[in-house]
């Protein structure tokens, strides 16, 4: 069985620049759930890492973060996809922790949890950071277009790293291999 790591903001739903508080404003992007049921289907493991500063700015708390994902599973599971593990980072840009992207604290705690290597494991992102965290975790690169994806790329970005459209193009290009 695989693995992949995904962003949950602009990755497989819609960001927002004043933050996802509440699970209304939690919408998927078009294709992505399906994208991740396709993954499921082929044999892959889907892990979320995400940062979630706005619990550290008191946006919203702990429990409402959890009905977020409740309504990211229930909607994915409608067809018929699911999620293994959501690992998310709490706190702000200045907390100076180990778990918020771009440092690869959460992809370290993954890797124990799951006892696997995440050497090429596809880790999709449409930010900087989530770049630099995979990169720094030895995972493989891929960056969205969708979210912040866009404003990313005029950053330049390093070496190797693949771009897509959005996560059903990933799980097209994933996949393809395996229909040959």
């Amino acid at each position: 069985m695989s693995l992949i790591i995904l962003d949950r903001d602009g990755v497989i739903n819609h960001d927002s620049d004043d933050f996802i508080k509440t699970p209304a404003e939690w919408e998927p992007i078009e294709g992505s759930l399906e994208a991740i049921a396709r993954l499921n289907y082929a044999g892959y493991r889907i892990v979320v890492i995400t940062n979630q500063s706005g619990i550290a700015r008191g946006l919203l708390d702990v429990e409402t973060l959890n009905r977020i994902h409740s309504k990211m599973r229930r909607m994915l599971a409608q067809v018929g996809g699911k999620i293994e593990a959501i690992l998310y980072c709490p706190h702000g840009p200045e907390d100076g922790c180990s778990c918020r992207k771009p440092h690869n604290g959460s992809f370290t705690d993954l890797a124990q949890r799951l006892r696997v290597n995440l050497d090429n494991v596809p880790a999709v992102g449409d930010s900087m950071r989530d770049i630099q965290a995979a990169m720094a975790s030895n995972a493989r690169p891929i960056l969205v277009r969708t979210g912040k994806g866009e404003r990313t790329l005029t950053e330049g970005l390093p070496e190797g790293v693949e771009v897509y459209d959005d996560l059903a193009a990933v799980a097209s290009a994933l996949l393809e291999p395996q229909l040959q």
